[in-house]
């Protein structure tokens, strides 16, 4: 069992959080668009989102909680800049002959509802996540890898839905189609990591080859306000 935690920070660990922080506003731009899937009408988002979370088992399965936590808190921040430069943009006068404003709108505008929403439901999933799959590597001693990225993205993904859905949409649509949505959504994204899991093994094995390193979370504080990462 390797417990060697380097110090340094990585070009991997680097390429991993750019990678996870690009799928988090790839996601939230497309998320207006409205798919049918087996049935179910879902946000386009639900392609990539999940990705995120994927991207997260990998960053705290090889690099530890603290690591992941700083990549966790770039994505709030670049997610909150890029809101509220769209909400800028978007309300800034345009001149007569410029006919694209409501398309443009509609794209790229966002409420602060649904701002508030994204940001909020994002926070409590991915840190439950990271602190679901630390936690059951250590139970685990580092064994059976697809029980906690499965796990953690089953709580994760479910406190994620539940609490976009609810301060996004409560008091707009009825309760059951409230529910309805959130019970397609979450099944779809755990059924998403669910058929990720060889790519995931295959990944993790390659990261901790590359970097030597497979941090294990003893004595870690899971406190999602600090930026510590040593």
């Amino acid at each position: 069992m390797m417990q060697k935690e380097t110090r340094k920070v990585s070009s991997l660990y680097v390429v991993l959080g750019c990678l996870f922080v690009t799928c988090l506003l790839i996601s939230n731009i497309i998320a207006g668009k409205l798919i049918s899937v087996l049935g179910m009408v879902l946000p386009a988002a639900v392609i990539l989102f999940p990705v995120t979370y994927i991207f997260g088992d990998i960053l705290t399965e090889v690099y530890g909680f603290k690591r992941s936590r700083l990549i966790i808190w770039t994505g709030f921040a670049c997610n909150l800049l890029m809101a509220a430069v769209f909400m800028l943009v978007v309300a800034l006068p345009h001149p007569d002959f410029w006919q694209s404003q409501n398309a443009y709108q509609v794209v790229l505008g966002m409420t602060p509802r649904v701002v508030a929403a994204s940001l909020v439901a994002y926070f409590l999933g991915e840190f439950c996540n990271a602190v679901v799959l630390s936690k059951m590597k250590l139970l685990t001693r580092g064994k059976w890898l697809f029980t906690r990225t499965i796990g953690s993205t089953i709580v994760g993904e479910a406190i994620d839905t539940a609490v976009f859905i609810t301060i996004a949409f409560a008091g707009t649509v009825a309760v059951p189609i409230l529910l309805s949505m959130m019970a397609a959504q979450y099944v779809f994204k755990v059924l998403y990591e669910i058929a990720a899991t060889p790519l995931t093994y295959l990944v993790v094995g390659w990261v901790k080859k590359k970097d030597a390193v497979d941090a294990y979370d003893w004595d870690v504080e899971y406190n999602p306000f600090s930026l510590e990462i040593d």
